[in-house]
């Protein structure tokens, strides 16, 4: 039985991407020690920072424009299938409790909604019909920020999605792990991290999916920072949801102030624990309401709130 032609058109792509190539010299691995094998894994990742390091350039300047449209009130946007899409859901998901950010502001798209982050949906990472209309739904504009994620670059869903972002003025940014990918060359801001043949070949939760999680974590941290979500390297936007973050706001408010615990539980107390603005209480020894004020007009930058409060 010969395979059909449109069969023989996608195996040839595949064969053609460094993430699906064949290792030989692996071929005997599952006669190995474990422990060998967990040494050549952990080789294997060593690689894949190195890569990341590759398009650093080009990772800044995207991140430099999702900031200026989320600065605006823009959203960001990741779409993907299957670990890609995981990914992008993942790191939407932890920007709330981490940043405060409203849940709507940093959105996570999987090709066959949320029961295809516990199970494979057949088919609809080849829809780009699906990407669209999960997108239509969100109304993109010109302030919203789409990221296609994919490992080989050519996910019909991740393709779909930054095309019809794109064509309603979003900015598009490409995150691929293969060269001349068709994901990149169709959005604005093209990445393309090669960290080269996976360990298990094909399988892109491996290395490809490390590599697009370091790089997600540059694209949403460092758009925070720039939108001044953060105080130096503190996290002074914390949502203190639980205990553990309670206690985190309570020790961030004391490293930046150097105040007693009694001083930083009252100004917590005060502010209904916005951390940004109990620091403001007691570094410019003023009110909750003034220190509300004076983030509202440095757009929540706490350093330039500090600097408006000495100025008068």
């Amino acid at each position: 039985m010969t395979s059909t032609s449109p069969d023989r058109e996608l195996r040839s792509q595949l064969e053609s991407l460094t993430t699906e190539a064949y290792r030989p010299e692996l071929a005997d691995v599952d006669r190995l020690p474990t422990l060998e094998i967990a040494r050549l894994m952990n080789g294997e990742d060593g690689s894949v920072a190195a890569a990341v390091a590759e398009q650093l350039p080009r990772i800044a300047a995207a991140v430099d424009a999702v900031a200026a449209r989320m600065a605006r009130g823009g959203r960001l946007i990741y779409a993907g299938a299957g670990t890609a899409g995981r990914l992008g859901v993942l790191d939407a998901s932890e920007c709330p409790p981490t940043f405060n950010t409203d849940p709507e502001q940093v959105v996570g798209l999987i090709a066959g909604g949320p029961a295809a982050l516990v199970t494979s949906v057949e088919g609809a990472e080849d829809s780009r019909e699906l990407a669209e209309s999960d997108l239509a739904a969100l109304t993109p504009t010109a302030d919203d920020t789409v990221v296609g994620v994919s490992a080989s670059g050519r996910t019909p869903y991740a393709i779909g999605a930054v095309e019809y972002a794109r064509a309603r003025g979003a900015l598009t940014v490409g995150l691929a792990c293969n060269r001349g990918s068709a994901l990149a060359a169709a959005a604005e801001h093209g990445i393309e991290v090669v960290a080269g043949p996976e360990f298990l070949t094909g399988s892109t939760r491996l290395k490809a999916g490390t590599a697009q999680k370091l790089v997600l974590n540059m694209l949403s941290t460092i758009t925070m920072i720039r939108l001044g979500k953060t105080y130096g390297n503190l996290m002074v936007d914390v949502r203190a949801s639980n205990e553990k973050l309670r206690a985190r706001s309570r020790r961030i408010v004391a490293q930046v102030t150097g105040a007693r615990d009694d001083v930083v539980e009252s100004a917590l107390a005060a502010t209904d624990g916005e951390v940004k603005h109990a620091i403001l209480v007691i570094l410019a020894d003023v009110d909750a309401p003034t220190a509300a004020r004076l983030l509202t007009e440095s757009a929540g930058h706490l350093r330039a709130a500090l600097d408006r409060s000495r100025t008068g």
